[in-house]
């Protein structure tokens, strides 16, 4: 093989390497809708994406504190060029994205832990981080933890099937 062949062709190879990274590097999106604590609509050059976020579950919209998570998600991402912050894990039985999200600096999901709007969703995480942000709300009492007995979002969605 001449050196001619072989130059265009690691050239070719270049080229379509670079065009395959620059198809994935954009990760800046809008958020477009969000339907509640933990599921947004993101859009960017590329188009649409339906995102749940992992490590949590937040209120139904329709549950206590479900109006109270998705406001405050809203208030955290509104206007601003999000990033998705980690890999896409896959998709759940929804077909949603799973992944994470950062609005503003912060991990959308740990933001609302934190505040007493969503729980850890120890089902499907064994993130430390968020496990024990959850432990904090709940010893301050913040958010929905206010309540003696809140009801988690997985026990609300049985009783209160669509």
């Amino acid at each position: 093989m001449s050196l001619q062949v072989t130059l265009a062709r690691f050239v070719f190879a270049g080229l379509l390497l670079l065009l395959a990274t620059a198809s994935w590097a954009d990760n800046s999106y809008t958020v477009n809708k969000v339907y509640d604590g933990d599921t947004v609509e993101l859009k960017n050059s590329r188009g649409k994406l339906k995102l749940r976020l992992t490590d949590i579950d937040a209120p139904e919209r329709n549950q206590a504190y479900g109006k109270k998570s998705r406001r405050a998600l809203t208030k955290l991402c509104k206007g601003d060029k999000i990033m998705v912050t980690a890999q896409i894990v896959g998709t759940d039985k929804y077909n949603r994205t799973l992944g994470k999200l950062e609005c503003n600096h912060a991990d959308a999901g740990l933001y609302l832990v934190e505040r007493g709007l969503a729980w850890h969703n120890t089902k499907y995480s064994n993130n430390a981080v968020t496990l024990n942000a959850e432990a904090m709300a709940r010893q301050k009492r913040l958010g929905l933890w206010k309540t003696k007995k809140p009801m988690p979002p997985w026990v609300w969605r049985q009783k209160h099937p669509y």
